[in-house]
């Protein structure tokens, strides 16, 4: 059995170190121009030339995402800026354009990968693009189990799978909704998600809904990463550079430990806990979507409000004597029982005893947005730690 990369997204200088920190063997990010999240922070070049530093000091790689739909504006710019990623020794780039490819593999030493935006579906595409100098391929998202099968088994180049995230509405993120309901493109990393949108309908010109709404289940892989180690697919690739850090610490941790678990026992057993929390990480239904499943009902949902998640308790920033010193992220209280779990540490349940502000003070909850406090939990807890309600 292959172990996979796992490779966790990043939108911005603190989330690629959390990323590493939970498990992450790569991450992907976006720079100041070319990607497709115009609304994450992303990270400035000298950002990036800091997390590659820190990457290559933990032998981790970092991939910077180039795969907006490119207009000739920018097609006259992208070889100045491929140049500059070079120069920072960044592992790869993420590509939708062949002309991308094209520029990367003639005027640099870049590896490239072709991005899931191509939507690559059948092993004939991918023999060709390897031909022309593809690195790796990340496959389209609506492949079935025995769809990516035949790919591995008739090609050679390195194969990259989503296993945990958000879904599109359109195949592998073409999409124009956005572009004609928010004249924000979603091809040049402005989508405004219209297919989560609540929308009035009506029939004849009358109303028949004033609240409809049509959601797209997420993806999650959990129960079938040992078909797809089996298949020796070279990366699984976690969506999501727009969420929080929460997510990643726990989305990356909990595949970290199956990926691992099932490395050293083919008999390893999928913790029940483990995969309700990626359930309920992102306050979406989830779902294996395409690859086990072919019934089209399944892949949606409708007229569901999503209820903010306030699991996530609080970091551990330090200690001091017995006490743990955390900055709070949701209200919690003395005598509340929560689960903490950290970078090299799994989930374990604990009772919190007392809390004292920072003057040293007895407090009955910590009620405040990232609120400092010390609390008592009779126990010894690494620095980074999460804190979140039990499941």
């Amino acid at each position: 059995m292959k172990k996979p990369e796992l490779l966790a997204p990043a939108g911005d200088f603190e989330k690629a170190q959390w990323a590493f920190l939970y498990g992450a063997d790569a991450i992907y990010l976006a720079g100041p121009s070319f990607g497709l999240r115009a609304n994450a922070p992303n990270l400035s070049l000298l950002e990036i030339k800091k997390i590659v530093q820190i990457a290559k000091q933990n032998n981790k790689k970092v991939y910077v995402t180039v795969n907006i739909v490119l207009h000739n504006q920018e097609a006259e710019k992208l070889l100045a800026y491929l140049k500059k990623l070079e120069k920072l020794q960044i592992d790869a780039i993420i590509v939708s354009d062949l002309y991308a490819l094209q520029l990367a593999k003639k005027h640099t030493k870049l590896k490239v990968f072709i991005s899931t935006q191509t939507s690559i579906m059948n092993y004939q595409a991918i023999l060709f693009l390897e031909q022309i100098g593809a690195d790796r391929i990340i496959l389209a998202r609506e492949l079935a189990k025995d769809d990516i099968k035949l790919i591995k088994e008739k090609t050679n180049v390195e194969l990259e799978t989503f296993i945990h995230g958000a879904m599109c509405a359109s195949v592998s993120g073409r999409c124009v909704l956005s572009n004609y309901l928010s004249n924000r493109d979603a091809n040049r990393g402005g989508c405004s998600q219209v297919c989560r949108w609540n929308f009035t309908l009506y029939q004849d010109n009358r109303k028949i809904s004033d609240n409809f709404a049509f959601f797209i289940k997420d993806l999650i892989m959990a129960s079938h990463i040992k078909e797809l180690m089996n298949m020796a697919i070279d990366s699984f690739k976690i969506e999501g550079r727009m969420r929080s850090i929460y997510y990643i610490a726990v989305v990356v941790s909990i595949y970290r430990q199956i990926i691992d678990g099932y490395y050293l026992n083919d008999n390893y057993q999928l913790n029940k806990n483990d995969y309700l929390r990626l359930q309920k990480v992102a306050n979406r239904h989830a779902c294996s979507q395409f690859f086990a499943d072919n019934d089209n009902a399944n892949y949606h949902y409708y007229n569901n409000e999503e209820v903010s998640n306030q699991d996530f308790l609080g970091i551990v920033i330090g200690r001091k004597d017995n006490l743990i010193y955390v900055e709070q992220r949701n209200r919690f209280h003395v005598n509340d029982q929560v689960s903490i779990f950290g970078p090299n540490t799994k989930e374990k349940e604990y009772t919190i005893y007392k809390i004292y502000d920072e003057k040293g003070g007895l407090i009955s909850a910590a009620a405040h947005p990232k609120q400092r406090v010390y609390l008592d939990i009779n126990a010894v807890v690494e620095k980074n730690s999460i804190i979140h309600k039990l499941i």
